[in-house]
């Protein structure tokens, strides 16, 4: 396994993670009893940082059906989590227009790569677009000094 599980810090996730389907309506309890239901939401309200009674409540009260999607959400936590101490592996996130993604999801198709060298490139093109211009500019204004000599 590549990513160490540190049960704690996991399971204040998962308690974040039921109580956040709990707050959008999501049956989170394996009880069909609305009362049983509410009495081991309020429990797993109530235990919030203490992680060994929230592994405990999950074991005995958590739904089947939230099993699988729990368990991919905290492998997806602590695969950010641990990428995020290193700087090159950190997720940056940019903002941008829809119009402006869906432009640059075209151009990464047609370069056949991913959104991030596709801004690589089209950063260093502009770069080496620049450099040139600047080059054409130097070479006018020489040749423009060198005949107003003659």
């Amino acid at each position: 396994m590549k990513y160490q599980q540190l049960e704690n810090l996991e399971a204040g996730w998962k308690w974040k993670y039921l109580v956040k389907k709990w707050k959008e309506g999501e049956a989170i309890t394996c009880y069909i009893d609305t009362s049983e239901a509410e009495a081991a939401v309020q429990d797993l309200l109530a235990i919030e940082h203490e992680p060994t009674k929230v592994i405990k409540w999950i074991g005995k009260h958590m739904s089947p059906n939230l099993d699988k999607k729990l368990k991919q959400a905290i492998r997806a936590k602590r695969k950010r989590h641990f990428n995020a101490e290193q700087t090159h592996t950190r997720k940056k996130s940019i903002d941008l227009d829809y119009r402006v993604w869906e432009k640059l999801a075209e151009k990464s198709r047609s370069l056949d790569c991913t959104l991030s060298d596709t801004i690589e490139y089209l950063i260093s093109e502009s770069s080496r677009s620049e450099e040139a211009s600047k080059k054409v500019l130097d070479i006018r204004n020489d040749l423009h000094e060198l005949l107003e000599f003659e």
